[in-house]
């Protein structure tokens, strides 16, 4: 019988990806709290036109996915939970979230206006330079009407666009090759 081998430690805390049942993620963020384990909903304000009026709603910024941080463990508290389909990831491991990515998700909604948007295959990488989001690495989606930057979320291949001032971008070809000839 083969021994399958996982790239973390069992017993420490992880960041993970459970994969919901559709319009499920609020309801599961819920039992999630009612059991005391950590866990992280990112959500975005859509404007919705109903028939008769317009409507400001929270919506998951990655449809389908609850991140939770939990020993491995302890996985079963979580994969038991109603509406949880299972854990993100290979057929023989999940995939974990890095705490960076984490931080990233947390800087893009509370300051980049962050909306859901697909990864892109063709674009300009980019790297912010400055204010909140210093550090964040992206695609250039636009630089008409506002710059966006799409930043990708790579253990679970999401990514989320931010609003970012076309002054705080730099393209990430030109910085490696500016250190290159500094260094």
């Amino acid at each position: 019988m083969s021994e399958i081998v996982l790239p973390f430690d069992l017993h420490v805390p992880h960041w993970f990806v459970l994969f919901v049942r559709s319009n499920q993620e609020k309801r599961t963020a819920q039992r999630l709290a009612a059991f005391e384990i950590e866990h992280f909903l990112p959500c975005y304000r859509s404007l919705r036109q109903w028939k008769d009026r317009r409507v400001s709603l929270e919506v998951p910024l990655f449809p389908g996915y609850v991140f939770v941080r939990l020993p491995w463990s302890d996985r079963n508290r979580v994969l038991t939970l109603p509406h949880v389909l299972s854990l993100v990831g290979r057929k023989n491991s999940p995939s974990v979230v890095s705490e960076e990515e984490i931080d990233t998700i947390q800087k893009g909604i509370t300051a980049g206006n962050a909306t859901p948007h697909p990864v892109l295959s063709a674009g300009q990488r980019v790297l912010i330079t400055s204010g909140v989001l210093c550090g964040m690495q992206g695609t250039l989606l636009r630089t008409q009407n506002g710059t966006r930057v799409v930043v990708a979320i790579e253990s679970i291949y999401r990514g989320f666009a931010v609003d970012v001032d076309i002054e705080c971008l730099r393209p990430m070809g030109l910085l490696n090759s500016l250190e290159q000839q500094a260094g």
